[in-house]
């Protein structure tokens, strides 16, 4: 059923380094991306994929992690992304990118919990910097990151109270998400 697919589909920030993602596994990510919808078919996304740990490593360096967990400065060593996937928008061919990249995103990350991966689209980068160690063109706008490996934490979802929104952890690590009810996001 599509909608277990959904709910294995959450924002993991810890992996496990011993199981590695390889070229082909990014590249078969990437081509249901390519398969995805694109404002006026324009299809103006580029993709970076990187699974060398050195290159990993200098793209983990560019981003910040899980906004609402103030006390928290990413995964650490041993539980970082053994794969990354930075989505480009080609300005040769759109000004602008509409929600393209956000499909795509999606899409790769559906495909990733598919295969028993996870991963996070990560929109807080430090883009002059990624740009320079990963020498990417100035054609091309870095739109996200997605971060990708074997998730080695448990996100569990909780009904919204009071309007409260804000992930948290608890103390033994699992991380909560709460969620609005359907009744309340559906306008009669």
């Amino acid at each position: 059923m599509f909608k277990e697919l959904v709910l294995k589909n959450r924002s993991y920030r810890r992996f496990d380094e011993s199981h590695p993602l390889d070229q082909q596994t990014l590249k078969e990510l990437v081509d249901c991306a390519r398969l995805s919808p694109s404002g006026q078919n324009k299809q103006p996304l580029k993709y970076y994929t990187a699974w060398s740990e050195d290159v990993n490593d200098d793209i983990f360096a560019c981003l910040s992690w899980a906004g609402h967990l103030t006390d928290w400065p990413g995964p650490s060593a041993g539980e970082r992304p053994t794969g990354y996937i930075v989505i480009l928008g080609d300005k040769d061919i759109a000004e602008t990118f509409g929600c393209d990249h956000g499909i795509a995103a999606q899409t790769m990350l559906l495909a990733a919990a598919d295969r028993g991966l996870g991963g996070c689209m990560i929109g807080s980068v430090r883009r002059a910097k990624l740009r320079e160690l990963l020498a990417i063109p100035e054609k091309y706008e870095i739109l996200l990151v997605v971060a990708l490996g074997k998730p080695v934490e448990t996100v569990v979802i909780d009904e919204a109270k009071e309007g409260e929104i804000r992930y948290w952890r608890d103390d033994k690590g699992v991380h909560h998400v709460p969620k609005r009810s359907l009744d309340e996001l559906i306008i009669h």
